[in-house]
Parts: structure tokens; sequence; C-alpha cells
């Protein structure tokens, strides 16, 4: 993806580059909080199917080359939900003293 430009050059320059970026970040970007899969992945249901095929990579892994291993390697969890601002863990603001 390409880096944020300083300015755009017109209302079109912006909406294209945006649209670019959408596409890229929840179709080709791996994200750590869910489990290094895509949010598209993660949202259309494919992430469970991604995460078998990479268990049975690092199985192979691991029964190859054991010694490179502290343990048995284990994909990373999908959470059963993802936030990008969890409500339960919003704070209510200070009530105001007039």
């Amino acid at each position: 993806m390409a880096d944020y430009p300083e300015r755009f050059d017109s209302l079109a320059h912006a909406r294209d580059w945006f649209d670019a970026f959408i596409a890229y970040y929840n179709h080709e970007h791996r994200h750590s909080g869910i489990g290094w899969h895509t949010p598209a992945s993660v949202h259309f249901g494919t992430a469970e199917e991604v995460r078998d095929q990479r268990a049975v990579t690092l199985a192979e892994a691991y029964a190859r080359h054991p010694e490179r291993f502290g343990r048995r390697p284990r994909p990373p969890r999908i959470p059963q939900q993802a936030w990008i601002n969890d409500p339960a863990k919003r704070r209510e603001p200070a009530p105001q003293i007039s």
C-alpha cells in the first residue's frame, strides 16, 4: 500500500486513494488482534479454514524440525468478537458541575 500522500490533488484523488486503502486494509493487511487474519476473512467466515491450514503447516514444520521450537506451535486463536472501540470498556464522561 502506498504511503499516505502529503496532500490530495482533488476530491477524486482522495476518494480513489481511500478506496484503494480500504480495500487493502480489509482484504490484504493481516491484523494481530484477529489472529493475523484480514478483517474480510473474519467477517465472511473463512478465517477458521485459514487457521486450520496454518495449524497443518505448523504441525508439519514441528514434525520435521522440533529443535527449532520451544514448544508445539499453534496458530493464534480467532476472537469471538473484535472491536475498534469496545463499548463494554467505554468510560462514561465525568459529570459536569455547572
